[in-house]
């Protein structure tokens, strides 16, 4: 394997030189072939990572992948169905065989629940939002952590939600299962640091993904209220959440495990 970490006329994406954040490390990327997981895809192999990317879209993956190649970074794309353990663990273990290690892992793969109250929500959506967005992050942690233990550490991202912060009568199921994320993720830091194993999360607001497109074509005007309790006042892009997914997996944030850091542009402040 021959890995690109020449940096020299790269950019993260907006411009701005890469820095090598992550040159020489290993990352896993789930929900990887749209939204923010497609941006820390181009942006971690533009800091010099070489990622293994899982979704269940392959054709999209594949497409990413042949763009970062085309730039002279390393990418792989490998299927998952983050409802079944087994094809987690799979995927994991394909990381495995192409690199024979893990430094880093993000994972970002999630589903959105049908909007509405808490007494309407179906048994079929709980269901759902507590196989990928919970179990499925418990799976990937346990396996990415075995296999960091391996070569003496590594980092660990999950991506929750500033719905997993307060009440969230939208998205009831949603809110509950990213919330439980929040306990494991801080269990998880708390449990594998004598192993040297970082475990943070970060806790994005309104994000232009297709998930909001989605959520605003099922309730409109969500879009505009999101923006409205926004200080900023406005979106993030998808880019911007990657970002601090990059410094949080980098040696850059060594003393940082068990944090939970909003990136929501003032919105849960």
């Amino acid at each position: 394997m021959t890995n690109s970490t020449d940096d020299t006329n790269k950019t993260d994406g907006t411009g701005n030189p890469a820095i090598g954040l992550l040159t020489g490390k290993v990352v896993f990327i789930t929900g990887a072939s749209r939204g923010i997981g497609a941006a820390a895809a181009r942006l971690f192999t533009a800091e010099g990572a070489a990622v293994v990317l899982a979704a269940r879209s392959t054709d999209a993956l594949e497409r990413i992948v042949t763009g970062i190649r085309a730039e002279g970074g390393v990418a792989d794309a490998v299927p998952v169905d983050l409802a079944d353990r087994a094809s987690i663990r799979a995927a994991v273990d394909r990381a495995a065989q192409l690199h024979g290690r893990l430094d880093g892992a993000f994972n970002n793969g999630a589903a959105i629940q049908r909007p509405g109250p808490l007494d309407t929500t179906s048994d079929e959506d709980i269901d759902e939002q507590f196989a990928v967005n919970f179990r499925a992050h418990w799976t990937a942690m346990t396996v990415e952590a075995a296999l960091m233990r391996q070569g003496g550490g590594g980092a660990i991202v999950n991506t929750s939600s500033i719905g997993s912060r307060r009440a969230n009568p939208a998205l009831p199921a949603y809110g509950a299962m990213k919330r439980a994320l929040n306990s494991i993720t801080e269990t998880a830091a708390v449990t594998w640091a004598p192993q040297r194993i970082r475990v943070n999360g970060i806790t994005p607001g309104g994000t232009a993904t297709e998930m909001i497109d989605a959520w605003e074509a099922a309730t409109p005007g969500i879009i505009e209220a999101n923006v409205a309790r926004t200080p900023l006042g406005r979106m993030a892009e998808p880019r911007e959440i990657a970002e601090v997914a990059a410094w949080l997996l980098s040696d850059r944030a060594s003393m940082v495990t068990g944090a939970l850091v909003p990136v929501d542009g003032g919105a849960g402040a």
